[in-house]
């Protein structure tokens, strides 16, 4: 059996650390993960650790340039 013939462009890479840490909103925001939810919790506060399962808008156009170009199908 012959083998399909490639039409169009290749497929890009997903950048797997990027598409864990980000993600996009329906109204086409960009958002974040905040960081130190792993390990020394147990001095924080509740309110710190509430406050870390939060998603922040993530700011700047060039680092969101960047980010959707690491994560093509985001």
């Amino acid at each position: 059996m012959p083998r399909k013939a490639r039409i169009g462009k290749f497929k890009m890479k997903t950048h797997k650390a990027t598409s864990k840490r980000f993600r996009l909103t329906g109204s086409g925001i960009l958002v974040r993960t905040k960081g130190g939810k792993s390990h020394f919790r147990r001095r924080t506060s509740a309110r710190t650790k509430r406050l870390l399962s939060e998603m922040i808008v993530v700011k700047g156009n060039k680092i969101a340039q960047r980010i959707r170009r690491l994560v093509p199908y985001l």
